[in-house]
């Protein structure tokens, strides 16, 4: 089995004369908006000239964009990748300035609605039509736009790629050895107790060299974000990431304040895990993910395949075919190598109906589980095939849907034939995903929370951003980790902080585990009849708001009593987990 993946598909390297004809092609569609605005066509007719050029210009930056950052993703020293990079990242203020002179010319259009109504086109693209009227409101001063866009190419931009060639290259030293970091961070899962503590210690003395760098980058590209959120006539960050991704605030204080309530019992669950594992004052770090129990859950690449295809082809046949043909046919990237991204990410192409996966696989059961939760993204991905490629633009927190729901199938399928060792293991791996997804995601929004709130007044230090690590993990785990061995320098190393244009993407992967519960449950409860309602619900989530979503299969995400409901879940399995341990 082949465990690189295979980028043939796209371009066959970058001498390929077809990657120049598509980089052409997108600087030409980089001005449309301006010749279709400046045209004598009706109003109707401009708005399908507009959306035929947008998912032209879509498929093509999908095409260019995959092909290089892919090629980072596995080889971030690549010199070609890089600048290809650099080079579509500078076409990208002429795609931004076009994708505002969209905005402008719908948001000029009086009505609207009668143009969509005379047009098959534009019902199609009803949704993507409305809401970029409604950004309008939002854009940047049309004679400050380009510089300010340009501007960003030296600033945030440039600290978000410094930030991906400073880890992507970044090593620790352990046992005499220089390490690639994913490869260190992977043998938190070990089952020797020491292997894993010295482990920790060694990543956590590796961020010396590079946590003041690290500072700077954060703190310019939080900075440049508040810059231009004031600019857009937002009242804060979190508002504009709330609007941009379709959820309402009382959403997200529903959803907080279910969480706040349940973290009791996630802390109930690390003590007894602490004490499993001989510790008094609640679990160190570098135990959070040590493995328990008398069962070996260890597998190989191919063992991983097995288990996969036969657990969702039981349940969703589609499902389990899609999932043989994408390992088959070297979607995945698999194991980790120096100069390879750390995590993992799976990343769709609408045209080429495929996905690529990548993944740092050491066998562990929470790799094959990151592989049903990356290839639920690419299930997510196939089902959006349905609908034109401007309506695939889904918010953050559906987006974790899919994959959150074959994570949870995975668990509940293994265990249900699996003996009480295996049982036992596997319920606790559940919850100490469960509690990464709730309890780590929560500290994560908290120390997001603190570094813009710093960054009103000043550049905060690494020695600042630690400190505010540390606060965030004491109000999030509290008694459940040992105070005194917790893990400052977390922000080094998690890539979302870093995402230009894209901050808070912390609290949706807690929506997406809660509410992929919630549909979850729908599906125990109405079984294989449930399954094309749920791929249906999936092809619609760039289309509507998450609310109206969430509303097609009968969940109310404005309600504190349904987030409860999903937390009985997992409340439900600490209780076992305790009961289990004495």
């Amino acid at each position: 089995m082949e465990m690189t993946w295979d980028l043939s598909v796209f371009y066959n390297g970058f001498d390929d004369p077809q990657l120049e004809n598509d980089i052409q092609r997108i600087a030409e569609l980089s001005h449309s908006a301006q010749k279709i605005a400046a045209g004598n066509s009706s109003d109707v007719e401009k708005l399908e000239k507009m959306v035929a050029a947008s998912s032209e210009l879509s498929n093509l930056l999908s095409n260019a964009y995959g092909f290089t950052q892919l090629t980072l993703a596995t080889d971030c020293t690549n010199e070609e990748a890089l600048r290809y990079l650099d080079r579509l990242s500078n076409m990208m203020v002429d795609v931004q300035l076009n994708s505002s002179a969209i905005v402008r010319l719908v948001g000029g259009i009086a009505d609207l609605e009668a143009c969509i109504a005379q047009s098959e086109t534009l019902k199609a693209h009803a949704f993507m039509l409305r809401e970029t009227k409604e950004q309008a409101e939002h854009l940047l001063p049309e004679d400050m736009e380009k510089w300010m866009l340009r501007m960003s190419l030296d600033g945030a931009e440039a600290f978000s790629k410094l930030r991906d060639r400073l880890m992507g290259s970044h090593t620790v030293e352990l046992d005499g050895k220089s390490l690639p970091l994913p490869a260190v961070r992977g043998m938190a899962y070990d089952p020797d107790p020491a292997v894993r503590k010295s482990a920790y210690e060694a990543e956590l003395a590796s961020y010396a060299k590079v946590e003041t760098p690290m500072a700077f980058c954060l703190s310019g590209i939080k900075g440049e974000a508040m810059t231009m959120c004031e600019a857009q006539k937002y009242p804060d960050i979190l508002s504009r990431q709330l609007t941009e991704s379709r959820m309402d605030r009382e959403t997200l204080d529903a959803m907080l304040t279910a969480i706040r309530e349940a973290l009791p019992d996630f802390r109930r669950y690390l003590r007894a895990k602490g004490k499993l594992l001989g510790h008094n004052d609640g679990l160190p770090f570098y135990d959070l993910f040590a493995p328990v129990g008398e069962a070996s859950l260890r597998y190989t690449v191919e063992e991983a395949r097995e288990l996969l295809v036969s657990t969702f082809t039981k349940v969703h046949p589609e499902m389990g075919a899609f999932i043989a043909h994408a390992i088959d046919n070297r979607w995945i990237d698999f194991l980790p190598r120096e100069g390879k991204e750390g995590g993992a990410f799976c990343a769709g192409y609408h045209q080429k109906k495929m996905c690529r996966v990548l993944t740092n696989f050491v066998g562990s059961f929470s790799d094959v589980s990151t592989l049903a939760h990356e290839l639920g993204h690419g299930w997510h991905d196939r089902c959006l095939e349905r609908v034109p490629v401007l309506m695939t633009d889904i918010p953050m927190q559906l987006a974790e849907t899919a994959s959150i729901f074959n994570e949870t199938l995975l668990s509940h399928t293994v265990r249900e034939t699996a003996d009480e060792k295996t049982r036992f293991v596997l319920l606790e791996n559940s919850l100490m995903e469960a509690t990464q997804t709730v309890v780590d995601i929560y500290s994560r929004f908290l120390f997001e929370s603190a570094v813009f709130e710093a960054r009103k007044t000043h550049t905060p230090s690494a020695a600042e951003l630690n400190q505010m690590m540390l606060d965030a993990q004491e109000a999030a785990y509290g008694d459940g980790l040992d105070k005194d061995v917790r893990h400052p320098s977390m922000w080094v190393n998690k890539s979302h902080y870093y995402n230009v244009g894209l901050h808070f993407y912390n609290f949706p992967y807690a929506f997406g585990l809660l509410f992929g519960l919630g549909v979850f449950a729908l599906y125990q409860k109405e079984g294989a009849s449930f399954l094309p309602k749920y791929d249906a619900m999936l092809a619609s989530c760039g289309s509507g708001t998450i609310a109206e979503v969430a509303a097609s299969v009968g969940i109310d995400v404005r309600s504190v009593d349904y987030w409860r409901s999903a937390l009985d879940v997992v409340r439900g399995e600490v209780d076992e987990f305790v009961k289990l341990c004495k």
